[in-house]
């Protein structure tokens, strides 16, 4: 029996000029082999319609656990970006080579809208992620086309955008000594930077064109390199590409103070009613991905943003990231 998996409709999609996100739904779950057989046989059909629409849900798909995650992943042929590798605050837990959970931040905390490590200079071009166990309640992932969200911006607040484009952005936050599960920005400078010793950080950091502070019980602050707000992919639509909602109402400093935690390029502060109604314009083109146990789900990471809802009950979500090969973005050229 052939593995073929319809093209159906979602009753909560929501339409950004495009369907969005696609959903796939098989009749019956197929095995490893059909699975892969099918992925290989549309992955280039696959690729054009994420990179157009920004989101794929894969429903009823007979994946029954991480090792089935993982093997649905590698059909595709993309390049592996390992969480090891990576720049990214959140706790992990690696299940395999190239599947991770996918935030271990407890239950009540919400991570706000972001674009994958679109904070450092090295971020992926896709994520993956997989419904190993659906929560009892809420846990839903939101998901929001950054095209259609700098579409808003540029009618409802022109002159935030054009000091978005013009100066850029930077992100400062504190790191731990030690990883700190309770917290989504809890992975310790260690972890986070590959180093063991303080001079190693250093020598990371300065690579990367950071500054850096070292403070009390051991903990590293650190400010990036100008980074790009927006940004232009390569068929010419511009995204609202940066970590500036997720910063602004989820990164926790020691003074509570969002504009210690983000600024403009030139150091200059960012209003915060700017932010609360960029924010608020994000919201109203979020759709909210209600997990059913088994899903899968395929995310161009230029085009969209993710995040996570609170919720109660055991919730088992799974990522991989996709190296950053295919897609070319290009951002505004900023002096540091």
């Amino acid at each position: 029996m052939t593995f073929s998996p319809d093209l159906v409709s979602s009753p909560e999609e929501h339409d950004c000029d495009e369907v969005f996100p696609l959903v796939f739904a098989s009749s019956s779950p197929g095995d490893a082999h059909q699975i892969r057989a099918w992925v290989a046989d549309q992955k280039p059909e696959l690729n054009r319609l994420l990179a157009r629409h920004g989101a794929i849900l894969f429903r009823n798909f007979g994946l029954e656990n991480d090792n089935d995650f993982d093997k649905f992943i590698k059909a595709f042929g993309f390049p592996n970006f390992t969480y090891a590798e990576s720049l990214s605050n959140a706790v992990r837990q690696n299940r395999t080579e190239r599947v991770f959970t996918a935030n271990e931040a407890p239950s009540e905390v919400s991570i706000f809208l972001h674009h994958e490590m679109a904070q450092t200079p090295v971020f992926p071009s896709k994520l993956f992620f997989y419904c190993e166990h659906a929560a009892l309640e809420g846990g839903q992932t939101p998901l929001c086309r950054s095209d259609a969200l700098l579409k808003v911006i540029e009618k409802n607040q022109p002159t935030f955008l054009s000091k978005c484009e013009d100066l850029g952005v930077r992100y400062s936050n504190t790191m731990p000594s030690k990883n700190d599960s309770e917290s989504g920005q809890g992975r310790s400078w260690k972890s986070t930077l590959s180093v063991e010793t303080a001079a190693q950080a250093e020598t990371k950091l300065h690579a990367l064109g950071y500054s850096w502070q070292w403070c009390a019980g051991d903990r590293l602050r650190v400010t990036t390199s100008v980074m790009p707000a927006v940004r232009t992919l390569s068929d010419g639509r511009r995204v609202f590409f940066n970590q500036l909602i997720a910063a602004f109402k989820g990164w926790k400093t020691e003074e509570g103070d969002p504009n210690k935690a983000i600024t403009f390029g030139d150091g200059s502060v960012i209003d915060d009613g700017d932010m609360s109604q960029v924010a608020e314009s994000a919201e109203a083109l979020t759709f909210d991905m209600r997990w059913e146990t088994g899903d899968a789900v395929l995310v161009d990471n230029f085009l969209v943003m993710h995040g996570r809802r609170p919720f109660r009950g055991t919730r088992r979500v799974l990522a991989s990231l996709v190296g950053n090969e295919e897609r070319s973005a290009s951002g505004v050229s900023t002096a540091n």
